[in-house]
């Protein structure tokens, strides 16, 4: 603006501005140098940002399913689920046989309540990789959403078979084997879970079980403890229910809380407890 006030052209002599134009090979390296960057943000845990980089970069890529992998996966994170299965589709229309495009399009249709939909992807990505514990898992919680706890118990086994750390497929184990009555099992998978990993949700469904055998037994009221302090949010029946446990846990969980001796830490829980981690 400087310059401009003192060195203006005659009227007749007006600079015309130019708009630099950038070649197709240019752009295709800007598009996966910004995809990369999204990338990057969503391991950084940024999904907003993630995704409006993203969508510049397929813009300047319209046709590299990775780009548009990138966005899907920064539009499910940040919570827009429609624009997330546009772009999956686009991702898939692009290129059929990535098997990843078949398991997030069916994780969008879990967490839109629709195990029917979601199964038939799975199995089809399943046909391109059929060695994903991810998947074997995700398929599991299908099943349990369709109440349908044997296939549930096949496919959560499969996928701690892939991957012995998985500690969240050995949880959904023990779930489906208290559903369906068999709480000893449950129990014995609950506490190998908690070799593996100390978390708040296989230690209070542990509890609930134990409980259920012995009322009041101390262990049972000790990991309870350490349960409600660690993650309160397992007060909750609703959020209980969101994390795909059964009315027999749910109920033995009732039952476990409403001990005297666990009032302390269960009114502690229900203060700190964020009341829409349930819906």
């Amino acid at each position: 603006m400087g310059l401009a006030s003192v060195m203006l052209p005659p009227a007749s002599r007006a600079l015309v501005p130019t708009v630099y134009l950038p070649s197709s090979q240019e752009l295709e390296g800007s598009g996966i140098g910004i995809g990369r960057t999204a990338a990057q943000l969503l391991k950084l845990g940024q999904p907003e940002e993630a995704a409006r980089l993203a969508a510049l970069a397929v813009r300047l890529q319209p046709n590299d399913e990775r780009l548009w992998s990138v966005l899907a996966e920064a539009q499910l994170r940040s919570e827009q689920l429609n624009q997330a299965a546009e772009s999956l589709a686009r991702a898939k229309q692009l290129n059929p046989k990535k098997a990843g495009l078949w398991f997030a399009e069916a994780s969008l249709a879990l967490r839109d309540n629709r195990p029917d939909d979601a199964i038939p992807l799975l199995d089809e990505g399943l046909k391109l990789d059929p060695n994903n514990p991810g998947a074997y898992f995700d398929l599991g919680n299908a099943r349990i959403m369709q109440t349908d706890y044997r296939s549930a118990l096949k496919a959560f086994e499969k996928a701690s078979s892939l991957k012995p750390t998985f500690w969240e497929a050995v949880n959904n184990q023990a779930l489906v084997l208290f559903e369906m009555g068999n709480t000893s099992e449950a129990i014995q998978r609950w506490r190998r879970v908690l070799n593996i990993k100390r978390n708040a949700e296989p230690m209070l469904a542990l509890a609930a079980a134990l409980n259920s055998q012995s009322p009041g037994s101390d262990e049972a009221l000790t990991l309870a403890r350490q349960a409600l302090a660690e993650d309160p949010n397992y007060v909750l029946p609703a959020h209980q229910k969101q994390q795909l446990w059964g009315l027999n846990l749910r109920q033995a969980t009732s039952t476990l809380l409403s001990s005297s001796t666990l009032k302390d830490a269960v009114e502690r829980a229900e203060a700190n407890a964020d009341p829409s981690s349930g819906r």
